[in-house]
């Protein structure tokens, strides 16, 4: 964890430096040439995305806070786990979307949250639900929930700018030149944040997936959830896909993967059952997973690690009674 922590902040450092760095070429637009109003300025940015972060994700995903007298069974789970990572019980939510999934968020562990789609309630058995939110709750315990919410606002702070200042900055401009620099040095350090946060988001998910093993649930419940979730996923239509877009960060797998991950998982599952359990693991844990060229691209431009590798990892773990 202490690995997973120090990543975190060395990328919340850079981020804050392309932020800092932002405001200087946006004060310099406006001839403002001021050190202390530049600095309060990127204080400004990050305070806001801490202050606003969630409220966005529960906007965006339409999450309905429960009590336990609404869902006895996923107030247990939760409650049990909590207490086992000994971590203070989280708000327990339901997003109103039909993508099977779920995901947790919050400022800090008094502030965390964990919720579940409606698509992902009929979806999983009573353990490979117990692993999947194992995982979330070890983003909370891990305390990465709030560093990717931080994370995860900046290259759309920098989207936003590289759009206005390249389409319609240059309208006020009479020479352009100057907002255009400022419109392409905007959109250059949204590639390269976005990048920063795609990587810290996978780092993140393997630091989870361990989690939820140290939590006490068995590995090949957790590959089996994975491997559900994404046949789920890829049965669902392109709208469904794009309403969670911007937040897929946040899931424990990517859904727009989906149909090009359950071809590789496919082989996993041996006897055709539609789960993989303790053997077909093992079985894994002895093989070479090789990945092609296409595929370490598409993961170096993806939210989560590729699955076949990720799965190939839990193969490793051993069952925490």
């Amino acid at each position: 964890m202490f690995f997973l922590h120090v990543r975190m902040g060395l990328l919340l450092a850079v981020l804050f430096g392309i932020i800092y760095a932002v405001a200087v070429m946006i004060g310099s637009y406006l001839g403002i040439g001021n050190f202390t109003f530049y600095l309060i300025l990127s204080l400004g940015i990050m305070f806001l995305q801490y202050m606003l972060g969630p409220k966005i994700v529960e906007w965006s995903m339409r999450v309905k806070y429960i009590t336990r007298q609404e869902n006895p069974r996923l107030f247990q789970i939760v409650e049990s786990l909590s207490m086992r990572a000994q971590i203070p019980m989280p708000k327990i939510g339901i997003a109103r979307i039909a993508i099977p999934n779920a995901f947790a968020f919050g400022r800090s562990l008094k502030d965390g949250r964990v919720c579940v789609t409606e698509g992902i309630l009929s979806l999983l058995s009573e353990e490979e639900l117990k692993a999947v939110l194992g995982h979330e709750l070890s983003h909370l315990k891990n305390r990465d929930v709030l560093t990717i919410t931080l994370l995860s606002v900046v290259p759309m702070i920098m989207y936003r700018l590289a759009w206005h200042f390249l389409f319609f900055g240059r309208r006020r401009d009479s020479q352009g030149g100057n907002t255009a620099l400022i419109g392409l040095a905007a959109f250059l350090f949204y590639f390269i944040t976005n990048l920063l946060v795609l990587y810290a988001s996978r780092i993140r998910e393997y630091f989870a997936d361990r989690g939820s093993i140290l939590l006490g649930n068995k590995p090949a419940a957790l590959a089996s959830s994975l491997y559900k979730l994404a046949y789920g996923s890829a049965r669902m239509n392109k709208e469904s896909l794009k309403e969670v877009e911007g937040l897929k960060a946040f899931f424990i797998n990517d859904p727009s993967k989906a149909l090009r991950e359950i071809k590789d998982l496919s082989q996993l599952d041996l006897d055709r059952s539609g789960t993989i359990d303790t053997s077909e693991l093992a079985a894994l844990r002895n093989k070479e997973v090789r990945v092609g060229f296409g595929d370490v691209l598409l993961e170096a431009l993806s939210t989560h690690p590729n699955m076949l590798k990720r799965i190939k990892k839990l193969s490793e773990y051993k069952y925490a009674v």
